[in-house]
């Protein structure tokens, strides 16, 4: 690995199973000496992911709390201590909704509550402690090609991914020059929740690689080091930004 977070304190939400454990995991391959483990419910995941990390010779630690709670992000806040990347993976993708006319109220309330409220106070408990300590610090919030093209099956995703943008942008201005903050949006990844969806199943899927130029849909594991580029010095100009990786499959317009 290129050792881009040399000596640096990571966390990652939601890193007890996917995405998030794979992005604590490259997080350690790339020189990072303290990763963060967060997870809420699963506990199991995350002290998987922690001995991964150990393996590689950082210090692992776990963190336990629900992003929807300001008071559950204030005690965490506390309990990580100096950090110079967080990297905020949580999301609720409504996975268990199969068509735009499934959409009822606990969906809506619980996708903006975690997508919106629960990232937004997550930038700012600890993108506010970053600034405080003088730090040259990084978040980077994981989005969604989804606000490209919509997503009939379920638009409340889109718009709780949309909604992180105006977080992104506004923290990038207020925390600058200090604190950068950027979103990283992934296209499809193989894993077991996309995976197994009803819709994926059904075709979606071959639909997806065949539109997609790079011809295949990739493995969690491909897509962290460019998600952690944006965490890294290499990216020390770049902040408010929006990062496609997708394979080109919104490759729209001009």
């Amino acid at each position: 690995m290129s050792g881009r977070l040399d000596g640096k304190a990571v966390m990652v939400t939601g890193a007890g199973t996917g995405f998030g454990a794979q992005l604590a995991v490259r997080a350690a391959q790339e020189g990072a000496v303290r990763v963060l483990v967060h997870y809420r419910s699963s506990a199991q995941g995350a002290e998987e992911t922690a001995a991964r990390i150990s393996d590689l010779g950082a210090e692992a630690r776990l963190i336990q709390g629900d992003i929807a709670a300001w008071d559950e992000i204030r005690r965490m806040a506390d309990e990580a201590g100096d950090l110079d990347v967080l990297v905020n993976n949580v999301g609720d993708m409504a996975s268990g909704q199969t068509s735009w006319r499934e959409v009822d109220e606990e969906i809506i309330d619980h996708c903006l509550a975690v997508d919106i409220k629960g990232t937004m106070l997550m930038v700012h408990e600890f993108g506010v402690r970053m600034l405080d300590r003088g730090v040259r610090g990084a978040i980077v919030n994981i989005g969604s090609t989804v606000i490209v093209r919509g997503s009939p099956r379920a638009p409340i995703y889109a718009a709780g991914k949309y909604g992180l943008l105006g977080i992104t942008k506004s923290y990038a201005r207020a925390l600058a020059p200090h604190v950068r903050v950027n979103t990283f949006a992934p296209g499809f990844m193989a894993t077991p929740a996309v995976l197994e969806r009803p819709d994926f199943k059904a075709g979606r899927g071959e639909q997806i690689v065949r539109d997609t130029p790079m011809g295949r849909i990739p493995p969690p594991e491909d897509v962290t080091g460019a998600a952690l580029f944006l965490a890294s010095d290499d990216a020390g100009h770049i902040t408010g930004s929006y990062m496609i990786c997708d394979g080109g499959y919104s490759m729209l317009g001009a």
